[in-house]
């Protein structure tokens, strides 16, 4: 007889040690609309960079920076200064 996987059909799994508080409210985030997620995924990116000292850019930040780069608004060495102050380099 061949083992198989459970079917998790539609179950959102996660770790032991997550607040019980915390797993209700992500088993209603599919509900929320698409901005709501949003903002809630950049609050959880800042609280992960606090704990973490590490900031990751988003997609939209990233471009926003080759933006100002190519129009001049932002000079390299700017650029550079706040990524390094930041600990994003």
């Amino acid at each position: 007889m061949i083992a198989q996987k459970p079917r998790l059909r539609g179950k959102i799994c996660y770790a032991v040690g997550i607040t019980q508080t915390t797993k209700e409210v992500l088993q209603r985030i599919p509900t929320w609309p698409e901005e709501d997620q949003e903002e809630l995924a950049e609050l959880a990116r800042e609280i992960e960079s606090r704990r973490t000292g590490t900031y990751v850019l988003d997609e939209d930040e990233k471009n926003a920076i080759e933006a100002a780069r190519r129009i001049g608004i932002a000079p390299d060495e700017a650029v550079a200064a706040l990524w390094k102050r930041h600990s994003i380099a």
